[in-house]
């Protein structure tokens, strides 16, 4: 398993959003470098973004949702959604899921 993984939920619709592009960076010498990048399945999620582990550091997850929405015919507020974190222990896993509407996202730590 990823160490990383996400889902999105479109909290407007009341269901998983597919499709959504999604790209996992690393944080290196003040610079972001690209670690893994994928798409959404039907059940909004992502179950193998990346390597099985990562080293300790600053992560950030980019959500286009813009492509997203724009495929649906929805205007949105957010085109793209950046969700920057840290890992403090490269033996955990890491889940983190963005809860979207058009004009509004929320995201926590998950299981």
């Amino acid at each position: 398993m990823s160490a990383v993984t996400t889902h999105v939920l479109d909290a407007a619709r009341g269901r998983p959003a597919s499709g959504v592009a999604i790209r996992l960076e690393a944080a290196v010498a003040g610079s972001w470098e690209k670690v893994a990048e994928g798409h959404t399945d039907d059940d909004g999620r992502i179950r193998d973004l990346g390597p099985d582990q990562l080293d300790v550091g600053d992560y950030r997850l980019t959500f286009d949702t813009g492509a997203y929405f724009d495929a649906q015919g929805v205007a949105t507020f957010y085109p793209q959604v950046q969700i920057t974190f840290r890992i403090t222990d490269p033996a955990q896993h890491y889940h983190v899921p963005l809860l979207l509407s058009p004009f509004a996202y929320s995201t926590y730590r998950g299981s």
